[in-house]
């Protein structure tokens, strides 16, 4: 595969004797959205900590945008957006505050936050809440606020962590929109969900069960690999299902 983002070989991770991540091999291209997919406990968190160079493997290697990780994550952190599953934003500053915030961190320029910022209240739809402490917002729009901080320094690759958890049907939609539109100006994305229907909008997945990626491809090569009942199509659900032995996960 040319054009490789992510390329990470034999991860590991334990604690313990807890094998929390198994000798995974990951590939993620450029302008790809890979979603790694699978029920709570799998691994996944695990795995987006460990190639964010948050968390050291017991065993393996992985690079990001041709840096190894952790060794070199300092190469590459204006590039690397991370969303983590436990929103990272700080309750207790408005939502100008908290873009503002993270545009410092990140050395962006006082002009260049002042348009960025405009940008993204856009993009969120939350021009009527820049002034609104964080603490005040529903959870979709602490989810919203969260997304628009990952973005301020315009990052070429994406690493979010159940990006969609506990957002209605609706709003999920519209984040999946912006990751879309992301895509089409060059963005790389790599998420992770337990939402096995979400695998649809994806251009690949990986199915993680028991720290283990258990199988890999784009939505329709892993639906025919399943093979059809008759004339219905199986669900991601069923595919998943069908792949660990058609029991339902102790996770």
């Amino acid at each position: 595969m040319s054009n490789l983002v992510i390329d990470a070989t034999g991860l590991v991770k334990k604690f313990g004797d807890l094998v929390a991540v198994d000798g995974v091999d990951l590939q993620v291209e450029e302008q790809e959205i890979y979603g790694l997919v699978g029920p709570s406990g799998a691994g996944k968190t695990t795995l987006i900590r460990m190639l964010c160079g948050l968390l050291p493997a017991t065993e393996g290697r992985a690079s990001l945008l041709g840096n190894e990780i952790p060794q070199c994550s300092y190469k590459i952190e204006n590039e690397l957006g991370f969303m983590p599953q436990e929103r990272a934003i700080y309750r207790d500053l408005t939502v100008r505050e908290n873009i503002n915030f993270f545009a410092k961190i990140y050395g962006t320029e006082r002009q260049s936050t002042k348009q960025r910022l405009k940008e993204l209240l856009s993009l969120m739809k939350m021009e009527d809440m820049a002034d609104q402490l964080a603490e005040t917002l529903s959870g979709g729009e602490k989810q919203r606020l969260s997304l628009a901080c990952t973005l301020v320094h315009d990052p070429r690759l994406l690493l979010l962590d159940e990006p969609t958890i506990g957002l209605d049907p609706a709003l999920r939609i519209e984040f999946w929109k912006h990751f879309h539109s992301l895509q089409k100006d060059g963005r790389t994305i790599l998420l992770t969900t337990h939402y096995l229907q979400e695998a649809n909008r994806c251009e690949r997945v990986g199915l993680m069960h028991h720290g283990r990626l258990i199988a890999e491809g784009s939505p329709s090569e892993l639906k025919r690999e399943v093979g059809d009942e008759g004339d219905k199509e199986p669900t991601m659900e069923e595919v998943f299902l069908r792949i660990i032995g058609g029991k339902p996960s102790e996770d």
